[in-house]
């Protein structure tokens, strides 16, 4: 299942397709589904959605629930595991109870609001249930505050605006409940948003990220308990920010990341020695765990 209605929708159509190409490579036979419209039938032949969708009625946990009402297995996380970490305001708040830590945020309903007191500039500007840094706003000075904020709420409010941490940009990527080797994201120019992460060659990456060991194991240690915070599942990916002094900072949880053959799961998966297929294959199989009997020769 790939592209929809999101704002995410063009991510999601490269995802989907370089999944359907990887399981009929695997061979499968796949069915291409695009609920454009947010509606969609199953035939009742169809043994496994492979979800390669982003965004609303993707990730927020919506199109989990109706395929879980029609009996059908899926890739990812479950229905409330992907509603709660589709909104960042539960995302934080969740984690926070949990002891994960995040940058001090207040959370803005009228895009005629004053700047907040009790945040220090800089300040990052986020709608709540956006992905690929759609809406994303960095605010320097007081005075490019209206602006941003207008320019936010565009996407839906409220707005998440939280202090800016400094420090390297990574995500971690976890399959069947471990975490796989830490990308660190370093963009050329600016700041990671939505430009830089899709214009080629604007930003680098670097897998495994340069960390020692004790600091490796503290981050990846954090993005797996932010994962099961929520819940648990199959597949994710947790950003964070790591300040100079080594503290993992947690940005969000991703339950349904990029799956095109560069996109930062496969790269990390890559580095763990599973290729592409491999990593379809492997998904395939978590999804299917509870009955385990598909074979390659029937269909998703």
């Amino acid at each position: 299942m790939l592209g929809g209605s999101s704002c995410e929708r063009d991510v999601s159509l490269r995802s989907g397709a370089a999944v359907a190409e990887a399981l009929r490579y695997l061979g499968y036979q796949v069915v291409e589904l695009d609920p454009v419209d947010g509606k969609f039938e199953l035939s009742s032949d169809i043994d496994l959605v492979f979800l390669a969708l982003h965004g609303t009625f993707g990730e927020d946990g919506i199109v989990q629930n109706e395929l879980d009402h029609l009996g059908v297995p899926y890739t990812g996380c479950s229905a409330e595991v992907s509603r709660l970490a589709f909104n960042k305001i539960n995302t934080k708040r969740i984690c926070e109870k949990h002891g994960l830590i995040t940058a001090k945020d207040k959370v803005i309903k009228d895009a005629d609001s004053k700047l907040p007191i009790g945040l220090s500039l800089p300040l990052v500007l986020k709608p709540t249930m956006q992905g690929s840094s759609i809406g994303l706003e960095f605010v320097e000075t007081a005075c490019a505050w209206p602006n941003a904020l207008r320019n936010a709420m565009k996407y839906g409010g409220p707005v998440m605006v939280e202090e800016k941490v400094v420090g390297r940009e990574i995500t971690v990527g976890i399959l069947g409940g471990e975490s796989l080797p830490i990308v660190e994201i370093i963009p050329k120019q600016g700041d990671y948003d939505y430009t830089n992460k899709y214009t080629a060659g604007a930003t680098d990456y670097v897998c495994p990220a340069q960390f020692n060991e004790s600091l490796t194991r503290r981050i990846k240690t954090a993005a797996e308990s932010s994962l099961m915070a929520l819940g648990g599942g199959d597949c994710a990916r947790v950003d964070f920010i790591v300040r100079d002094d080594g503290e993992p900072v947690l940005l969000e949880v991703n339950t349904l990341p990029g799956m095109t053959s560069t996109s930062l799961l496969p790269r990390a998966a890559k580095e763990a020695g599973l290729n592409f297929f491999e990593l379809c294959q492997r998904l395939v199989e978590l999804a299917l765990k509870p009955v385990n009997q598909l074979t390659q020769t029937e269909s998703i």
